[in-house]
């Protein structure tokens, strides 16, 4: 019984660390890709406002 238990705490240690590096990889590239949502979202806004200047108008 105590090593069936034993066992388990070890399995379930593994599995939250996997589960905690997971998770460190998944905010990772969530930043990341904030990041580069904001650097289209800057060249949106430019090439917006050049177009503006130009006298074209903006399509959605």
């Amino acid at each position: 019984m105590r090593e069936q238990l034993e066992q388990r705490v070890k399995e379930l240690k593994a599995e939250f660390e996997s589960g905690q590096k997971m998770l460190a990889d998944l905010e990772s590239r969530q930043t990341n890709m904030r990041t580069v949502l904001q650097r289209i979202s800057g060249a949106i806004q430019v090439l917006e406002e050049e177009l503006a200047k130009a006298g074209y108008s903006v399509e959605e």
